[in-house]
Formats: structure tokens, C-alpha cells, sequence
């Protein structure tokens, strides 16, 4: 998944980025409202990581105009702000969750995965299809009774085709969850990682839809 942070703290910004991006996603990291609004304008974010206190505004004012503007990409709040009238205005101003600073990174994501089953088509932490179990949250995957091991690209990949099985995921709906802004991206990289996973999951598991691209077969 593609992750938008906005942190101007360099300690945790650091710590959530390195994290966040070690689980299997691509992570682009902000430390301004002017250059979050750029980024969320240019790439189609499947969460956004918010800090309310930022050099050139608040982010509950960047939450609302996102808002305002239709954009319905799942927000999780990151902050000192610990009062009960915080969390109010936060959920209130359209937050789907809100986690106080300090908070353990193994929590973040655990809510990240949360709210990103609740936008999923499928809702499940643990997805069975044939012989292959898929632990999304733990990030472990069986095929046949067996465990295979994966890579955190390999992961990006594979969580993008396992949210909704049997639907096509584009190809560049790939590359965006691949890599972070400055990441060198070659014009062969999503086939390399989608042959890798056909490699360890099964050839058939994974099908091309020539021109447009990739599904995880149902059956």
C-alpha cells in the first residue's frame, strides 16, 4: 500500500517511515502542509499518516479541505493532543482513527491494517483461497500447509491483489505501492515482482490482463 506521512518531528518520522516501509509499504514522507497537498493531489494514497501540529498549518484544516474536496482516502491521526475534545474534533473533522503520541509502531500498524480492511472489499485478516493462506496482518503466507517467505515488494504486491481477489489491479496501481517518491522505477519492475510471487505461489495463482493488469485467481 502507498502511505502518505506528514510528521515534522524527524525522530518519529524516521521511526515510522522505516517501520512502516520494513512491513511491505511504500511510504512517502512530508513534513509541510504545502508539500502533503502536492503529494495527495499527484498520487491516489491508500492511507495518510497526519500530525496535527505542522510548520505551515494544522492538520485538522489539510483533514477538511481533503474532505471537502470528496477525497475519501482513510486518515489516521498521529499527536501530542491527547484531550477528549482533540479526538472529538479530529473524528468529527473525518479522522478514522487517532492514535496519541507516544505510541508503539507494532499498534500503528496493527491500526493501519484496520482501517484498511474496513476499506477493503474484503474485510478478512486471514484469506484462504485453494491451498494458500494469506495472514495480511502478520504478514505470513502458506501455500499447501507450507510457509513461504516473501519480501516486503513481494508483500506490496501481493496485499494490492489479495484486497479484492479475482477484481484486475492495474499495473500502475502496482508501481505506486512499489515505490516512494526518489525510488528508481525500471519499466520492467512490476513484471519482476509479479514473476517472483508466481515463482513461490504458483504460476496459475496469478493472471494478466494484457495491456491493463494483474489478478489473483479465486479459484
Amino acid at each position: 500500500m502507498r502511505i502518505l506521512l506528514i510528521e515534522d518531528d524527524w525522530m518519529i518520522g524516521e521511526a515510522v517511515r522505516d517501520h512502516v516501509g520494513a512491513s511491505g509499504h511504500a511510504i512517502d514522507w512530508m513534513r509541510k502542509i504545502g508539500d502533503a497537498q502536492a503529494a495527495a493531489a499527484s498520487v491516489d494514497y491508500g492511507l495518510i499518516l497526519l500530525d496535527l501540529q505542522l510548520p505551515d498549518g494544522t492538520g485538522i484544516d489539510f483533514l477538511r479541505r481533503l474532505r471537502a474536496k470528496g477525497t475519501t482516502t482513510p486518515v489516521i491521526i498521529l499527536t501530542a493532543r491527547d484531550q477528549i475534545s482533540d479526538r472529538i474534533e479530529g473524528l468529527n473533522a473525518g479522522a478514522d482513527d487517532y492514535l496519541v503520541k507516544p505510541f508503539n509502531l507494532g499498534e500503528l500498524e496493527a491500526r493501519i491494517m484496520a482501517v484498511a480492511r474496513r476499506y477493503s472489499a474484503n474485510p478478512r485478516p486471514v484469506i484462504r483461497i485453494a491451498d494458500i493462506e494469506i495472514d495480511r496482518p502478520q504478514h505470513k503466507l502458506a501455500v499447501a500447509g507450507e510457509v513461504v517467505v516473501l519480501t516486503s515488494r513481494e508483500w506490496a504486491v501481493l496485499d494490492l491483489l489479495t484486497a479484492r481477489p479475482g477484481a484486475i489491479v492495474p499495473k500502475d496501481r502496482i508501481e505506486e505501492a512499489l515505490y516512494a517518491f526518489g525510488s528508481e522505477i525500471e519499466s520492467n519492475t512490476v513484471e519482476v515482482y509479479v514473476s517472483r510471487l508466481r515463482k513461490k505461489i504458483g504460476r496459475d495463482r496469478i493472471k494478466t490482463a494484457r495491456g491493463i493488469g494483474y489478478t489473483l485467481a479465486e479459484a
